[in-house]
């Protein structure tokens, strides 16, 4: 772990990491890596807990053409925070990996079960499946962890100011932190709490969307929990409704609509008529648990194409 100084957009830098001695030498490989869960599948010292997630697979770095996290925001389901940061560094400049919380209760949580550490005083780290870990700094009274076991919105301290591991803190807040395999990956477009994050022209700026729902800096953020793997949160692309059909395509009779902003479960998808929403313009229409019909166009699942196979 190395300090970082005590100025804005400074923060520490750490990592956790395995080695093995051999004849010719050590091994070192540092988490998310694939070569991580390797050598914690083979490590006496890696606890049961640590190998479940250690040893998942993978996912490509900066998440390839898949942005789903399951992760909730860090704080409680059900709570309103306020969004003090938008989008900016971990430790300054690009990636744009983090973004500033603060309000309601003040209890910082885990945005995702893994494993958590104790990186110094002030800061945790969880680590998650799929490559992905959390960095939450200027806890107040956190947690001191060296590898336990943590399930989703498990606590981990409170919001605060505190800056012993280096850069400053101006009112308690937490700074939320994404990772993917051993580095630090931009949040923008990453579904946490069913909000997705926009970057904005500069650092602290932009905000979170939820549907067509948008907060900025200084707005209020609802944690409506985890987005499942195979869910997606209705986007209408101005407000309105979505409406539902009895197959892929307009051509087919409507069932109904869906509010924007509502979380639908998707079975599988299929190609149909064509449809421009807010990221562009696709055929692909996914067909929801319930049997009907929707537009992928209108829906926000972090995925680039069928999340859940094809019909």
């Amino acid at each position: 772990m190395l300090l970082a100084y005590r100025s804005r957009d400074a923060h520490p830098t750490g990592s956790v990491f395995l080695a093995r001695a051999d004849g010719e030498g050590w091994t070192v490989t540092f988490d998310g890596e694939a070569s991580f869960g390797d050598l914690a599948a083979a490590s006496p010292l890696v606890n049961k807990d640590e190998k479940t997630v250690f040893t998942t697979p993978v996912a490509p770095l900066y998440a390839g053409s898949d942005f789903r996290t399951g992760m909730a925001l860090p704080f409680a389901v059900g709570q309103t925070w306020t969004l003090t940061g938008g989008p900016h560094g971990w430790g300054g400049g690009a990636p744009w990996s983090s973004v500033d919380l603060a309000g309601g209760d003040q209890v910082v949580r885990a945005a995702r079960a893994g494993t958590a550490y104790t990186m110094c005083t002030g800061w945790i780290r969880v680590i998650h499946d799929r490559g992905y870990s959390t960095d939450y700094y200027h806890l107040w009274s956190s947690i001191a962890v060296n590898g336990a076991a943590v399930g989703q919105g498990a606590y981990l301290g409170y919001t605060g100011t505190d800056v012993t591991c280096g850069g400053s803190a101006t009112g308690r807040h937490v700074h939320f932190g994404l990772r993917q395999n051993s580095a630090y990956v931009p949040i923008a477009g990453h579904g946490i709490g069913k909000w997705d994050f926009v970057s904005g022209a500069g650092e602290y700026q932009g905000g979170a969307r939820h549907g067509s729902a948008f907060a900025g800096v200084g707005g209020a953020v609802y944690n409506y929990g985890a987005l499942g793997f195979n869910q997606g949160v209705v986007d209408a692309n101005g407000g309105g409704t979505l409406t539902r059909r009895s197959g892929p395509g307009t051509g087919y009779g409507v069932l109904g609509s869906l509010a924007d902003g509502a979380t639908v479960t998707v079975s599988c998808s299929a190609n149909g008529t064509s449809h421009t929403g807010r990221y562009g313009t696709t055929a692909l229409w996914d067909r929801l648990s319930d049997g009907s019909w929707v537009s992928d166009a209108y829906l926000s699942t972090g995925v680039n194409g069928p999340m859940n196979g094809w019909c």
